[in-house]
């Protein structure tokens, strides 16, 4: 069946041609979405593989699977894509009579985006490990050159071999195994090794409901508890970044004391337990502000990572809901 789709598909069907190519569609976002680290920019570069894919289907002469010559048009696509960008910028404060306090750092991957975890589910998942999906993981290949991240991903996440990495990128088996060393050593300086309680797990769902009950009710000294020593809190696009409990304690003592109050309705993205943020207001109705995405390490909060409610639909969050 799949030689008859294939010869149909050089003739120009193009159902022949999503019929071949559907199977592969959600591990390929996935794979873009890490090279790329916003899932908005894994879209569309996504699209752009399968055109690419789509234009170029006369020329698949079988030397290698179907799978492999996807994701050679794929790695390729997102190296133009990380070559070219004109990457989100840095958003500036916009939080209402709230003053944050001075920065630990001004952090540069201000484009980062969180992934739904309905999106690693289904048949593909094998290659979708909690690790090299985790927030902590995307964020580290944002840091290394682009041949690196694309070598590390083909070679240690989706296990191609050396050989086919090497035909994949127009290099040698050399330059790989050269890349691939350089792209692990450069990954152990940028991402700490945590490690979460399962996910679904007692543990996790105790410290999930721990927070829950200390966001919800503004109680910072509940919530200060869960936080580990070298707590991390970012808030891509807006590039200020803090470390360390008491300079995290000021900040969200500067949310709550403005008189925030939030609900916070649960979901998952990276593998990580998530909260879309819902600030109560008038007529007891709650405007979505932010997702929040957690890094468990034992039974503690490592960081915590906020995002725009711009990400809010891709997570099937509406932007509004009844105060509790």
């Amino acid at each position: 069946m799949a030689t008859d789709l294939i010869s149909r598909a050089r003739a120009g069907d193009g159902e022949a041609f999503r019929r071949l190519t559907e199977p592969y569609r959600r591990e390929l976002q996935v794979h873009c979405y890490r090279m790329l680290g916003s899932l908005q920019d894994a879209e569309d570069t996504l699209q752009d593989t399968l055109l690419a894919a789509w234009r170029g289907f006369g020329g698949y002469e079988r030397r290698a699977s179907l799978r492999t010559w996807l994701y050679r048009i794929a790695t390729n696509q997102c190296l133009n894509a990380r070559r070219s960008a004109a990457r989100r910028p840095a958003k500036a404060w916009d939080v209402p009579n709230v003053e944050p306090p001075e920065p630990t750092r001004l952090g540069e991957i201000v484009w980062l985006e969180p992934i739904p975890d309905v999106l690693l589910e289904g048949p593909e998942a094998r290659f979708e490990q909690t690790e090299a999906v985790s927030l902590a993981f995307v964020t580290a290949l944002q840091t290394l050159p682009p041949r690196q991240v694309a070598v590390l991903i083909l070679r240690d996440v989706l296990e191609f071999p050396a050989a086919e990495v090497a035909a994949m990128l127009d290099t040698t088996v050399e330059s790989v195994k050269s890349a691939l060393k350089r792209a692990r050593a450069g990954l152990r300086q940028h991402h700490g090794h945590e490690r979460p309680p399962a996910a679904g797990s007692a543990a996790e769902n105790a410290i999930v409901a721990r927070f829950v009950r200390a966001w919800e009710s503004a109680d910072l000294d509940a919530l200060l508890a869960l936080l580990t020593d070298d707590i991390t809190l970012a808030m891509p696009p807006m590039p200020f970044e803090y470390e360390g409990q008491d300079v995290v304690r000021r900040f969200c003592a500067g949310i709550f004391g403005a008189g925030r109050r939030f609900d916070l309705v649960p979901t998952r993205a990276n593998g990580q337990p998530a909260f879309g943020a819902y600030l109560r207001g008038a007529e007891d109705v709650s405007h979505g502000t932010g997702l929040y995405v957690l890094t468990l390490r034992g039974d503690q909060i490592s960081a915590m990572t906020r995002f725009e409610n711009s990400v809010f639909e891709a997570f099937g969050l509406p932007r509004s809901l009844p105060s509790r």
